[in-house]
């Protein structure tokens, strides 16, 4: 019988990037199915986060960040621009914001096409590994789309036509994961059971073989 386990997951999240190969191989190197569930990132979804989490949140998962991707050996390089537009001094964040919301749209519309991994997994990689300034121009997004197997003009056609439906999917993505137990990315959950965090795929593992999993 294949498993399934959601994964909720945010384009902002250095997290999601550095757990996204290693998710990848779980899922194919096992009789497993990984839904994914785009949500936004807490940035905009808990309005005023930023301007009341303590101060030493931000410096300390940045540096942490980079150090995991160190010991994994993998690209890593900080979004330029930021999907999330805020003054990190201040932690403000305004309404207005044009990167986030059209990405994690098309996460959605992926997702219902059942190519939620692969479109998550390229999109995190131009955001975290390739290090380009200005990933939103020009052909970076598209040409990363179209490794995923997908066409960005298509996708964005479709996004224009229906983005009030898939808001409303994205909202009731999360709900669900609140309702799982957890508010972070990356969340992985299991019949229930909520795993957060990239350091927590060998804990999932084994409650998946607990569970029968076996090897494809």
């Amino acid at each position: 019988m294949t498993l399934e386990v959601d994964l909720y997951w945010s384009f902002r999240s250095p997290y999601c990037y550095l757990a996204g190969d290693r998710l990848a191989a779980l899922e194919r190197e096992h009789d497993l199915r990984l839904s994914v569930r785009p949500v936004l990132p807490i940035a905009v979804r808990i309005p005023g986060f930023f301007k009341t989490v303590n101060p030493l949140r931000v410096p300390y998962n940045r540096m942490d960040a980079e150090r995991v991707a160190a010991s994994l050996q993998v690209p890593f390089h900080w979004p330029r621009p930021d999907p999330i537009v805020m003054d990190v001094a201040t932690g403000e964040v305004p309404a207005d914001q044009p990167y986030i919301h059209r990405l994690t749209r098309l996460g959605a519309l992926a997702a219902e096409q059942g190519r939620g991994l692969p479109f998550v997994r390229a999109v995190a990689a131009l955001l975290f590994g390739a290090g380009i300034d200005g990933w939103d121009r020009g052909a970076h997004l598209a040409r990363a789309v179209a490794g995923a197997g997908l066409d960005l003009a298509e996708m964005e056609a479709a996004v224009a036509d229906d983005a009030g439906r898939l808001d409303a999917a994205i909202a009731a993505n999360e709900a669900a994961q609140t309702a799982a137990g957890h508010w972070g990315v990356p969340l992985m959950v299991f019949r229930g059971e909520p795993f957060f965090g990239q350091d927590r795929i060998d804990l999932l593992l084994w409650r998946l073989r607990q569970a029968g999993l076996r090897a494809r």
